[in-house]
């Protein structure tokens, strides 16, 4: 067996130890590069998620349609009936200065009063139908199920109007015949809360 001198001992110590640093430098390469394919990775990710939110947003659409607005004076209460609104129900304009009281109502409220409802951020869901009708009185549960669930939402009786559904909040109006409860959800959730005051 061939002994190596201590020169040669030394020369292959450095050489081992040189060829163990390229090794840890290679581990770490390997290591920094995979981290950065993670990072890329979340990166698209996050990206594709926020490209998918907006593109959801934008297919959406406003919600509602929208009607202008009529103002917010408020009247007398021997002026009732006299405005002429520009939505059936109104969604803004002349109103009392008391508002109806929040939650389910089993007479119509006059359109003065739910006005100021509006205005104070609230949102309505008014219906036409027979209440002597098995169907409208299921319509009226299902109803009254969502506005329970807000603080700032009134469910009430509307005859007369176009539709057997009608959503208002201030300047946005949504009607249509068939129970929809994300429809009306989503238009809860888009206008409740929002204070309609003129800016002092």
């Amino acid at each position: 067996m061939e002994t190596l001198s201590r020169k040669e001992r030394r020369k292959a110590e450095r050489q081992a130890k040189r060829e163990q640093s390229q090794k840890e430098k290679e581990k770490h390469e390997r290591a920094a590069k995979l981290q950065k394919a993670v990072l890329y990775l979340v990166g698209l990710l996050l990206l594709a998620g926020v490209g998918y939110w907006a593109y959801g947003l934008w297919a959406s659409g406003p919600v509602g349609e929208f009607v202008p607005s009529l103002g917010n004076r408020h009247i007398a209460p021997m002026e009732m009936g006299l405005t002429q609104y520009n939505s059936e129900p109104p969604t803004s304009g002349p109103h009392f200065a008391a508002i109806a009281r929040w939650g389910i109502h089993e007479s119509p409220i006059p359109k003065e009063l739910q006005v100021h409802n509006l205005e104070d951020g609230g949102v309505l869901v008014q219906y036409n139908c027979p209440l002597t009708d098995e169907e409208c009185k299921i319509l009226i549960e299902k109803l009254a199920q969502i506005v329970r669930r807000y603080d700032h939402a009134i469910l009430a009786p509307y005859p007369g109007i176009s539709h057997k559904i009608a959503l208002t909040a201030w300047s946005r109006i949504d009607k249509f015949n068939e129970f929809d409860e994300k429809r009306i959800v989503r238009f809860i959730e888009a206008y409740i809360n929002i204070d309609h005051h003129p800016a002092k």
